[in-house]
């Protein structure tokens, strides 16, 4: 089976998406609405993904104090003070093609430690997003 399908069979639900420049409450905002998402994509002007923001990164963000630093304090700082999506964002993230086997791109999130996946097109424009959630339910009713 093909992403493709698995998109027809969430019907196309609406996708998470937040511009770079868009403020970190709007991307807060952003995942009270997506209810079955713990990640935001972050896209530029002509939609092209360039990172995303997962609900642990947002709470680093809004609660830094009840967090043990595991990674070097300048890093830390930089992620309290972040005023945008850009800036909270994570780069270079795992993504699928409407072409990929399913199989392929659920080995290809437990490799990368991912629960969530955008799937975009030629352009990188993000088209949809499966979560693992979707792919163990294709599994289950196969």
């Amino acid at each position: 089976m093909k992403i493709r399908e698995i998109l027809q069979l969430i019907n196309k639900r609406a996708i998470p998406i937040v511009r770079e420049d868009d403020h970190i409450d709007d991307v807060v905002e952003k995942i009270f609405e997506y209810p079955h998402t713990r990640l935001i994509y972050v896209v530029d002007e002509q939609g092209i993904l360039k990172g995303a923001i997962s609900l642990g990164m947002l709470l680093r963000h809004i609660f830094p104090h009840t967090y043990e630093p595991k990674v070097h304090a300048h890093s830390i700082i930089a992620m309290i003070t972040s005023e945008t999506a850009e800036h909270l964002m994570k780069k270079g993230v795992v993504t699928a093609d409407v072409e990929d086997d399913v199989e392929e791109v659920m080995k290809r999130m437990v490799k990368a430690e991912v629960k969530e996946i955008a799937v975009v097109d030629k352009e990188e424009k993000v088209i949809g997003d499966v979560t693992v959630i979707d792919l163990l339910k294709f599994c289950r009713e196969r």
